[in-house]
């Protein structure tokens, strides 16, 4: 009798702990705040329009009407994004950016669940005239209840807003990984430029010195593609033959500032991160089809808690390029809001 009481409170604790945790956090989406009025649109995509920049937020059902032509199932987020300075739209045609991928946990599982984002159903739902949402209820797989929030704040900005609670302990390592990418259409160049440190993955005792521009390269899809923090040290168990190659394939660089910005047909595409959120920035030259990279983002929840709700903020700014000093310029005020 007695042992039962101490296990009974020994998860009451635990179970309080992860209230705890959770009520720390603000209530941002419609996850987390029950009073949040929303609709459901009958489409299965909503636009939205703020200073130059017109986004269409999608679920992963396909589309096929006069605003989006033969877009595929599978791919959520930004359908199309476009700027009175660039009609034409950034991401690849039928694909999309911010596109939620992957959830994970470093095991080897059939290509269903490896892009169980793209195949359990979305619903939106639209908070005002700039701010939509996808929520996905506890996934077939991995149990992971989420909402992804897409709001214009201006300045040609997007905020992408993540909410996760997972509801079951099924991820076999003790983490839940997670993926977005971004497929750009034919830019001039495939590679992403981030501050950071070159080859320190290659020199870890070499005194670091300034941060410098790094011209993120990777030879092919899967090979030196992601580049973590200069302090990311953490480690995540995975099998040996994990398919999704860009996850843990890293790049000798790491980055010291949380963004990095690419340039598609003149314009900037501004990507920033929170540093408590130790995201990690991947890419890969081939990943939306010949002659269009993808531009991605990873994020892990270590030692996950059951029915904890988990957060992540980023943003991405949208504006014509003129140079490095322009790009830091215009991500400063984000930077400093993301990091306050």
């Amino acid at each position: 009798m007695r042992f039962c009481f101490l296990i009974c409170a020994m998860f009451s604790m635990i179970a309080l702990s992860a209230m705890a945790y959770a009520d720390e956090l603000p209530a941002l989406t419609s996850l987390s705040n029950a009073h949040l009025e929303f609709t459901v649109p009958e489409k299965d995509y909503v636009v939205v329009r703020r200073d130059d920049i017109e986004a269409v937020i999608v679920n992963n059902a396909a589309v096929d009407d006069n605003v989006l032509q033969d877009h595929r199932a599978g791919y959520s987020g930004v359908a199309s994004l476009t700027h009175t300075d660039h009609k034409e739209n950034l991401f690849v045609p039928g694909i999309a950016g911010l596109n939620y991928e992957h959830i994970h946990d470093g095991t080897v599982q059939p290509r269903p669940i490896l892009f169980e984002p793209r195949n359990a159903l979305m619903q939106l739902r639209v908070i005002d005239e700039h701010t939509v949402e996808l929520y996905q209820a506890p996934t077939p797989k991995y149990k992971l209840e989420s909402v992804l929030r897409y709001q214009l704040i201006g300045d040609n900005t997007i905020e992408m807003t993540l909410e996760c609670i997972p509801r079951q302990r099924s991820f076999t390592n003790n983490y839940v990984g997670l993926f977005w990418a971004s497929y750009i259409h034919k830019p001039e160049s495939k590679d992403i430029h981030f501050l950071g440190f070159p080859n320190a993955e290659a020199n870890p005792d070499k005194p670091r010195g300034m941060a410098q521009w790094i011209r993120g390269v990777t030879p092919s899809h899967g090979v030196h593609a992601t580049h973590v923090r200069w302090n990311d040290n953490r480690k995540f168990a995975h099998d040996e033959d994990f398919p999704l190659t860009l996850v843990f394939n890293r790049s000798k660089h790491q980055y010291a500032k949380p963004m990095y910005y690419g340039v598609s047909n003149g314009m900037a595409w501004i990507c920033m991160f929170r540093e408590s959120d130790e995201m990690r920035l991947s890419q890969s030259p081939s990943g939306g089809g010949n002659g269009n990279p993808a531009w991605d983002f990873q994020y892990f929840i270590p030692d996950y808690k059951l029915n904890t709700r988990y957060q992540m903020v980023m943003r991405a700014k949208y504006v014509p390029f003129l140079s490095r000093e322009q790009v830091l310029k215009d991500s400063a005020t984000h930077m400093k809001a993301l990091n306050k």
